[in-house]
């Protein structure tokens, strides 16, 4: 799945910086520079959607039909 997310990035307090994800509620990284925060906001953004993928797939029948929805 590809899409446009909004990261962002601030510096932390406590040295180096710190990112959130507008558009899903409890992604955030951190990291030493800029692209080490950003690198990890990624990677909890994509295990936040992989848990959320699962708990929908399992409750939906073995027919039911998956495919990707296009907008814009």
């Amino acid at each position: 799945m590809k899409g446009e997310l909004t990261a962002v990035i601030e510096p932390a307090s406590e040295g180096g910086y710190w990112a959130i994800c507008l558009e899903v509620p409890g992604a955030n990284g951190q990291g030493d520079t800029v692209q080490d925060a950003k690198a990890d906001l990624v990677a909890a953004v994509e295990l936040i959607l992989q848990d959320r993928e699962e708990d929908i797939l399992r409750g939906l029948p073995s027919d039911a039909i998956r495919e990707p929805l296009l907008i814009g």
